[in-house]
């Protein structure tokens, strides 16, 4: 029996593959989770033999999951709809992928594949791999799934991100800016470096880029793309004593 695991933020497109396996495999046992955070402890606890992973999910993407796994010996189909790019660097890494929608003949056959390895490359150091190929492990850069892109960003390019319900748009040098279907709360956790504050529910900014500090209405802040960005009350007296400003 093999024991799967899908983790997949879309419940259509879990019950599609769910469909899917118990219509076309045989000796398969799912396990279904529509959480990234869940899905840890699920593959921690369950140490499934395979696992179908979604890669732009909110709370936290398919590669940072992966990263904080502390059991990893299965094997693992990448389920994406994302660019060449990040499939190029799967592919580099030895792992198998398949396209949303998923199709019924490319899913027996990636079956197929799991069923006949041997597990001669540890799925660890397909990882580090991948990690390597997507200059993830490198500090310099941000990760940032949108637009079935993965963009890798330099933090010093990254003015201010900015709230709109549940969307975020991040402002980039050059009148540049990215759209990511996640709140402000969900993308920020990857903004986790001295340089960027939340000022506001409304704005997290580099506070290399300020330009200017308006004492008027409150507090506002002036960026280096001219943007404006308002100071929260609770906030004001900390990013104050950061500029080193009375």
């Amino acid at each position: 029996m093999l024991k799967t695991v899908l983790i997949d933020d879309e419940l259509n497109a879990l019950e599609a593959l769910e469909w899917k396996l118990n219509r076309y495999i045989e000796g398969i046992e799912i396990i279904k989770c529509n959480s990234p955070i869940e899905g840890i402890d699920v593959i921690n606890s369950e140490r499934p033999d395979l696992v179908f992973l979604d890669i732009e999910m909110p709370e936290i993407d398919g590669f940072e999951l992966l990263q904080k796994l502390s059991y990893k010996d299965f094997d693992l189909i990448f389920t994406t709809a994302h660019d060449e790019f990040a499939l190029k660097a799967i592919k580099v890494s030895a792992i198998d992928y398949l396209l949303k929608p998923v199709d019924k003949d490319e899913l027996i056959t990636a079956i197929e594949k799991v069923r006949a390895s041997k597990k001669d490359t540890k799925l660890e150091d397909k990882l580090d791999s991948l990690f390597s190929n997507m200059n993830l492990k490198n500090n310099d850069k941000i990760n940032i799934a949108a637009d079935s892109k993965i963009y890798l960003l330099d933090k010093e390019d990254v003015i201010m991100l900015k709230s709109d319900k549940s969307y975020t748009t991040i402002f980039l040098k050059d009148d540049k800016s990215i759209l990511v279907s996640k709140t402000l709360k969900e993308v920020e956790k990857k903004f986790n470096f001295p340089q960027f504050y939340r000022v506001h529910n409304s704005y997290l900014i580099n506070m290399n880029h300020i330009r200017e500090y308006s004492k008027g209405m409150g507090g506002e802040l002036i960026m280096s793309n001219g943007m404006h960005a308002g100071i929260s009350r609770n906030k004001k007296a900390e990013l104050l004593e950061r500029l080193s400003l009375d």
